[in-house]
């Protein structure tokens, strides 16, 4: 069973240059590896992500058959750390919306405020729409179409601007900041930074006071279209959106690279 290879997580380890302490810090999978096994098998068992709520309170939207459909499959992750008062406490993410959920009850919150992500998108969503429907009814050469495609492509780069603002991050040195400025990499962060698995658990703790003792992720349901992630089997943070934020998320920790 792929979530039984020792070999693929043992050495897992999650990562990032940091541009405000100029480390490369750290953190390895540890306890989280096993966590992670026992959500697949409540996964497995109950085929819905609400498991801890009873059947016939269950959310049908938490089905994990959502996963095996044309939806395909998700990243899920656990983090394994130590609260102010020396108990062990693990939680777990879920990467982006789960079949339109942000929130489902015993998950880590999303970095951002759901309510105000809403607030900040609806408006904005709908309107790129209705000029996307304009512009699909003009003719492509027409002078008109072109102006209505600058007037989307202004209106849609204000909107992820609003949408990045939502996105302040705290770390275990005790700053924060929005993605925006503590992205490392050359361009600004791409659609999605800070939704997958690892800064969802990350930042839980921190705002927490969990010192985090390890923390690891897997792929759940259908592979995905370019098929380089598979059902059941673990993986490091993607190198997009992960790894240029990460460095800031983890410092503090002491794990760390010159």
């Amino acid at each position: 069973m792929p979530g039984d290879d020792v070999s693929q997580s043992e050495e897992l380890t999650i990562g990032g240059y940091c541009s405000h302490c100029r480390k490369y810090h750290y953190l390895k999978a540890g306890k989280a590896r096993q966590a992670c096994m026992d959500l697949m098998a409540s996964l497995r068992v109950h085929q819905r992500i609400d498991f801890k709520v009873p059947p016939h309170q269950g959310n049908p939207q938490c089905g994990t058959d959502y996963l095996f459909g044309e939806a395909r499959g998700k990243m899920f992750g656990a983090l394994v750390g130590v609260d102010e008062h020396g108990r062990e406490q693990t939680f777990y993410a879920y990467c982006g919306l789960y079949n339109g959920l942000w929130s489902v009850a015993d998950w880590v919150e999303p970095v951002f405020d759901p309510v105000a992500f809403i607030n900040v998108t609806l408006e904005g969503e709908q309107e790129v729409k209705r000029l996307t429907r304009e512009i699909n009814r003009l003719p492509i050469q027409s002078d008109q179409r072109k102006e209505l495609v600058q007037v989307r492509r202004r209106l849609s780069r204000q909107l992820m601007q609003e949408i990045h603002g939502l996105y302040r991050v705290t770390n275990f040195r005790g700053g924060s900041g929005l993605l925006t400025e503590i992205f490392s990499g050359e361009k600004g962060p791409p659609t999605g930074t800070g939704d997958c698995c690892a800064p969802k658990l990350l930042q839980h703790a921190a705002l927490n006071n969990i010192l985090p003792m390890g923390i690891a992720e897997f792929y759940w349901g259908k592979e995905n279209a370019s098929r380089s992630r598979q059902h059941g089997f673990f993986y490091p943070s993607c190198a997009t959106k992960c790894e240029p934020i990460l460095g800031f998320f983890l410092c503090g920790l002491e794990n760390d690279v010159p």
